[in-house]
């Protein structure tokens, strides 16, 4: 069964006969801060009668530290060369236009 995904153009490069399309994909990434990625790992590794003792001083702990938001995932990117009148007879999509994908192995 073919996946097919959406990606988003970010760049175009026309040079007249080629055109060039910068694409990645199009999800929402929710960012999440070390301070939660600590807590949760922490908690998942304490019995409860543990993490009743560590938690509140690990959270004391943590309160002092900077808040830095991490990207929990790293989005694919792909760049695609194509003739331009292939360009053309895709509708000349833009920079933000949403295309389809279709990322099924070959076979061979």
């Amino acid at each position: 069964m073919p996946e097919t995904n959406e990606f988003k153009i970010t760049q175009i490069i026309d040079n007249g006969q080629m055109v060039q399309l910068t694409l990645i994909e199009n999800i929402t990434t929710e960012p999440i801060t070390q301070k939660q990625m600590i807590l949760e790992n922490v908690s998942k590794r304490l019995d409860s009668e543990t993490k009743e003792q560590v938690m509140p001083l690990l959270e004391a702990i943590l309160q002092a530290q900077p808040t830095v938001n991490i990207k929990s995932y790293q989005q694919t990117q792909i760049t695609i060369a194509m003739p331009r009148s292939r360009y053309d007879s895709m509708g000349r999509p833009q920079v933000g236009s949403i295309v389809d994908v279709d990322l099924k192995k070959s076979k061979g």
